[in-house]
């Protein structure tokens, strides 16, 4: 599946991707300095390239889009760990609240985003001047991507350049997001009817389809009233203002198109809620919209969402480690006390044998049933999913390079310890306990703290680089969370108790407890509906903008200080401020 995947649309050479990077190369320093009508590649060379921006660095890296969407809220962070992560401070600065214009996240991800901004309106001159016979649906993705990195760009930093692709005047326009969520509403809303249905015209879930505006539109019209509100001091937000449908509010278009994703019959809930983010993920029945990832590609695929959290001696495979990077705050973790039963919250991992990996200290060793698959001689360990708290278990090196084994050819399981500190058992704490409350630091021998969250399966093969594993940036659980959301804004609690429901009972835990299903809710309020988004949500590049719609965000806790509303978008880079005079710095940078 995924090689035919690759075909379509990414089987572009290395001579295109390199006319179209130098082309761009401008971009990375100056926004937008290109000029569109230059631009001779081929249509599918030049959508090809739109696409790729989706997977290179900006939606797969944890230091892309992710570090400005969970990073900076309670669902993540990254302090710095003894002699790692200290990097300047920049890391827990998305914790601190202490980011700057001169901030290399924030400065790197406006570049992504400008970037795919730049790439999508060369793909939609180039082939709007063209004659391919799929024109007309090629023209409808390209412009469905600059609507989506537009979409981004606003809400993480309230504004966005653009400049028209169809006429000659290439003056750089500064899009401000109050104004011009209702414009991309429009937008994508026109491009509908051009758009492919998912599955038809060669599409699969790694292009944007009609499926992937509906989400995209949903999403606008979910967060429409921040856009247009963003510095509300009580965050009351106008969710249910009228829409740009006559006679509707913003809610029942998000009900409206949420609804024809959960009732397309194209979609199904996954009962094994981490099957959505394994390394065959590609098959998932949730996938609205993804980015599809490769080892074997022009480009191979990342990893990061799976390493970042993963111990450095916790070892898939021999010649594989983690990176003993993120954790998830203590806020976080004890929402989900009375919840631990919720197949979202761990799921241990059985071999084909029958055997189970515990993690609790009974498990004396696990059989050599899988191989990496570039490298057979190597085992393939299994860890569990979810969320790693407490004392943490797994195989050791021998010394020659391969994991201790039993007489009998099976993995050796042992208690481990933190690499770059032997003394300290990998103990993973729920409490973090910073040395200074406000800083995001710990000493070499406290690098254990915080609960690990093992979502996104790590690949065994080819280090922490590439990753087979699709990122999904629309699916079906999260058109479930978003239309609940909705029907409770509309003062239609019934129907979203209804959605989280079906959220909670089509999950089920794995054969070593029944496949018991989630229990059921009977009451619903404000706290336990954005309990359950995050449930149903965390880690996937969407908590910041929930924490904003709940008036969370600016909320002291751990390392966290209180914070202003100014701090609900970042700041325009310094480097775009000095050479593009067109942008004013966001009000309190």
């Amino acid at each position: 599946m995924k090689t035919q995947k690759k075909l379509n649309i990414y089987s572009i050479t290395f001579v295109v991707l390199s006319l179209l990077f130098t082309s761009c190369t401008d971009l990375e320093e100056v926004v937008l300095d290109e000029e569109l009508g230059e631009q001779t590649a081929d249509p599918e060379g030049v959508l090809a390239s739109a696409y790729d921006r989706l997977g290179d660095k900006t939606f797969v890296d944890h230091g892309g889009v992710f570090a400005l969407q969970e990073y900076t809220t309670d669902i993540a962070m990254l302090p710095t760990r003894g002699s790692d992560w200290g990097d300047g401070g920049k890391w827990r600065s998305m914790h601190e609240f202490t980011w700057a214009p001169d901030n290399s996240i924030v400065t790197g991800n406006w570049n992504y985003l400008t970037n795919g901004i730049t790439r999508s309106l060369t793909a939609v001159e180039s082939i709007y001047n063209s004659e391919a016979s799929t024109k007309e649906l090629f023209l409808a993705e390209a412009r469905g991507l600059l609507a989506f990195y537009t979409y981004t760009t606003l809400d993480l930093f309230g504004q966005a350049p653009y400049r028209d692709p169809y006429g000659d005047d290439q003056t750089i326009q500064i899009l401000l997001a109050a104004d011009a969520i209702d414009d991309l509403i429009i937008e994508v809303e026109t491009i509908i009817p051009d758009l492919a249905v998912l599955g038809e015209q060669s599409t699969y879930n790694g292009r944007f389809t009609k499926e992937a505006a509906y989400g995209l539109l949903a999403t606008m019209y979910l967060n429409r009233a921040v856009f247009k509100d963003r510095y509300n001091s009580g965050s009351s937000f106008n969710f249910t203002e009228e829409s740009l449908t006559s006679g509707s509010n913003d809610m029942e278009q998000v009900i409206k198109y949420t609804s024809l994703l959960i009732n397309s019959g194209k979609f199904s809930l996954e009962d094994n809620y981490f099957s959505n983010f394994s390394i065959n993920n590609g098959s998932s029945s949730e996938m609205i919209f993804a980015v599809i990832q490769e080892i074997e590609a022009v480009r191979s695929g990342d990893n990061d969402f799976g390493y970042v959290s993963v111990a450095r001696n916790q070892r898939p495979s021999p010649a594989n480690r983690g990176t003993n990077a993120a954790c998830t705050t203590p806020e976080f973790y004890a929402s989900w006390n009375g919840n631990e039963s919720d197949p979202r919250f761990s799921r241990k991992y059985q071999y084909r044998d029958g055997t189970w990996f515990m993690n609790d200290g009974s498990d004396v060793s696990m059989p050599t049933e899988d191989y990496v698959p570039n490298s057979e001689s190597n085992p393939w360990f299994h860890f569990n999913s979810g969320f790693l708290a407490g004392p943490q278990y797994g195989p050791i090196l021998d010394g020659n390079g391969g994991f201790i084994m039993t007489t009998d050819g099976r993995i050796e399981v042992s208690p481990l310890v933190m690499e770059k500190s032997s003394t300290t058992p990998m103990d993973f704490t729920p409490e973090l306990n910073f040395d200074t409350p406000a800083q995001a630091v710990f000493a070499q021998g406290q690098i254990n703290r915080g609960v690990r969250i093992f979502k996104f399966e790590y690949d065994p093969e080819n280090g922490n680089g590439s990753s087979k594993v699709d990122i999904p940036l629309y699916r079906l659980g999260g058109m479930y969370a978003m239309r609940a959301e909705a029907y409770f804004r509309n003062a239609q609690t019934g129907e979203a108790l209804t959605d989280l429901n079906m959220l909670r009972t089509s999950r089920t835990r794995e054969a070593l407890f029944s496949n018991a299903p989630g229990e059921v809710l009977t009451t619903l309020d404000e706290t336990q509906l954005y309990k359950e988004i995050g449930f149903e949500l965390y880690w996937e590049l969407q908590r910041r903008p929930q924490m904003v719609r709940f008036g969370t965000f600016d909320a002291a806790y751990t390392a966290k200080p209180a914070t202003e509303p100014y701090r609900r978008i970042f700041p325009i880079p310094q480097e775009t401020m000095d050479v593009t005079k067109e942008f004013i710095q966001n009000s309190g940078y």
